[in-house]
């Protein structure tokens, strides 16, 4: 009898995995598409690796267009928070909280919303939930079905899966997916949860590629990593690891500080009204981040030093204001956007000693320190930057001791 139930739960688990890979791959898909539409209603461009950010429009087309959407989606998320089913966060569902399907859908498509209009947060979170929403309301439709019950620990595995599933499904990339929910979520790595969580992203990835194909995320120019890049790694990984720590503790601090009630109202919008207002001069901090990374891979020339540092600085604060004024939203991309202009800035000065050295790679290269420092997962940021730059295997070396060395050195800051 034991033996059966156990193959029912493995059955169980099997179609579970499919099933979910393509509903969550499929809201993945529909929150890209949001996205693109609010993209061109507000700002009139069509986002791309090459045109990641709307630089070809006008500075009170960007000024109006984040003040707006800022006055938009505090006023969604005021109601929501008053009027509706409280959210419910991933870490909340893992331990058994449900997440209110119509309150999780206005959410989710907020967020989105006001990454689209170019407030400055990441746009992962919001698929992520959608994925762990969805997961909470298959195990719901399994019981009408007659489907074995799932174990707890089956059933949380689902969750996180189907959240990292999520991400694979907007950003084309499973294994980062993958990790973010054994290394993250369940902080937990055996052949059951590998194998669950790869699958389903890699489903989720197939579904949500119909639109986007299977392109990279950023555009790396040079992707054959040589030696002579490994003693910047020493350098930059430990400074990475520092300086992501502070990024970490400051969005943190924001999280927990975050406008409630009325606060909302004024906070968020005067966060995104500063957006707009350094917009004006500097489009590169809008939105996500994507446009001020692949703006540091591709500009390599040293008079854009100043613009770099100011674009890492402010792309910070007004992330962390953002979060502070109320927003919800992911910070893996905003990391990468500074990460990658702190690198291209330090390799400025390497490249002097180092002549051939190559400043795209040392954007890359801090990127993914900075990435595995703010997020505290080092597989997770080394494999993400695989995956959406698309990196040659030689990048393995000096980007795997990259987020070593800044998992190492952040430790100090954050213990």
């Amino acid at each position: 009898m034991l033996a059966s139930e156990t193959k029912q739960q493995t059955v169980t688990l099997v179609i579970s995995t499919i099933v979910l890979g393509l509903v969550v791959g499929l809201s993945s898909l529909l929150l890209g598409q949001l996205l693109d539409i609010v993209e061109r209603l507000f700002l009139h461009f069509e986002e791309n690796a090459a045109v990641p950010v709307a630089t070809g429009t006008t500075a009170v087309n960007r000024l109006v267009s984040v003040t707006l959407g800022g006055l938009i989606v505090a006023i969604i998320w005021y109601n929501l928070k008053r009027y509706a089913q409280s959210t419910v966060s991933i870490k909340q569902a893992l331990q058994g909280e449900k997440m209110p399907f119509a309150a999780t859908v206005v959410h989710v498509m907020t967020q989105i919303f006001y990454v689209g209009t170019g407030g400055s947060i990441g746009r992962e979170l919001a698929p992520r939930e959608a994925g762990a929403m969805l997961a909470q309301q298959w195990q719901m439709i399994m019981k009408r079905v007659g489907l074995a019950k799932l174990s707890t620990d089956d059933q949380r595995l689902l969750i996180a899966a189907a959240a990292g599933a999520g991400f694979a499904g907007i950003y084309i990339a499973p294994i980062t997916g993958m990790l973010f929910a054994v290394e993250i979520l369940l902080k937990k790595v055996d052949m059951k949860s590998v194998a669950v969580s790869l699958s389903m992203s890699v489903i989720a990835m197939l579904i949500g590629s119909i639109s986007k194909g299977f392109v990279p995320y950023y555009l790396i120019a040079k992707k054959d990593f040589t030696l002579n890049m490994l003693p910047f790694v020493l350098v930059v990984g430990l400074l990475m690891g520092v300086l992501g720590a502070y990024f970490r503790r400051g969005f943190q601090w924001a999280g927990k500080h975050s406008a409630l009630s009325s606060q909302i109202l004024w906070q968020l919008p005067l966060a995104a009204l500063i957006t707009g207002l350094v917009a004006v001069f500097m489009p590169e901090i809008m939105g996500n981040g994507r446009g001020l990374a692949e703006f540091a891979f591709v500009n390599t020339d040293y008079h854009l030093a100043l613009f770099l540092l100011m674009g890492a600085l402010l792309k910070a604060v007004v992330t962390i204001m953002t979060i502070k004024g109320g927003a919800s939203g992911g910070t893996l991309t905003p990391s990468i956007a500074i990460g990658s202009s702190l690198g291209v800035l330090i390799g400025f000065v390497y490249v002097l000693l180092v002549p051939g050295a190559s400043l795209v790679q040392a954007g890359v290269i801090g990127a993914g320190g900075f990435l595995a420092a703010s997020q505290q997962a080092p597989l997770m940021a080394l494999f993400m930057l695989f995956e959406v730059c698309h990196l040659d295997y030689s990048a393995l070396l000096p980007m795997g001791l990259s987020v070593a060395l800044a998992s190492a050195s952040s430790k100090w800051i954050l213990k």
